[in-house]
């Protein structure tokens, strides 16, 4: 290990957090941990199809299998999903950068327009994507609101997976895994 190390604490934090140098300086702590790329979906209480680009994706249990994602209280979308029975969370692929930044961008209106989406006999209460490496149909079990986002939990009813490398966001940016053959 090589370079200093600058500590930064949270202790001095009030109720809503660090203050902004503070919560620059975690944002960029957090910015260190490398993530996959989601993109997940929904259908509205009126029908209209709702997507926005996540890294906040884990598996929760194999048995039941959960899945969890977080998205910000102050979200537009947050009671799309909140109200929704079903979302699917899209594993991207590492030449899908493009819709995950059309998936990002609050200016796009209808996030769905020219987008392939998958028909293959899946739940049709949410949108799937085609081209994803990865995908899950969950049924949506809580949804817990912590400090200012809200952790959704759903329950894995439907998956698939396709070969490919993923697309992942590091430091503030998108950028593909280098992957190397392993033989045993």
């Amino acid at each position: 290990m090589s370079g200093a190390v600058a500590m930064s604490t949270c202790a001095s934090a009030g109720a809503a957090g660090p203050d902004e140098d503070g919560a620059r300086a975690l944002r960029r702590a957090l910015g260190r941990y490398p993530t996959g790329v989601t993109i997940v979906t929904t259908r509205s209480a009126d029908g209209r199809a709702v997507g926005l680009t996540v890294n906040s994706f884990a598996s929760l249990s194999l048995a039941p299998p959960l899945l969890l994602w977080s998205l910000a209280n102050r979200s537009p979308n947050l009671r799309a999903f909140r109200g929704a029975t079903h979302f699917a969370i899209h594993v991207l692929a590492a030449g899908q950068e493009a819709l995950a930044r059309r998936f990002a961008d609050p200016r796009v209106a209808d996030k769905f327009d020219g987008v392939a989406l998958r028909r293959d006999g899946a739940v049709e209460a949410v949108p799937l994507i085609e081209g994803a490496i990865a995908g899950f149909v969950c049924a949506s079990r809580d949804a817990i609101e912590a400090g200012d986002h809200t952790l959704f939990i759903g329950r894995v009813e439907q998956h698939w997976s396709d070969d490919g490398a993923p697309l992942v966001f590091h430091g503030g940016g998108f950028g593909r895994i280098a992957t190397e053959a392993h033989h045993g």
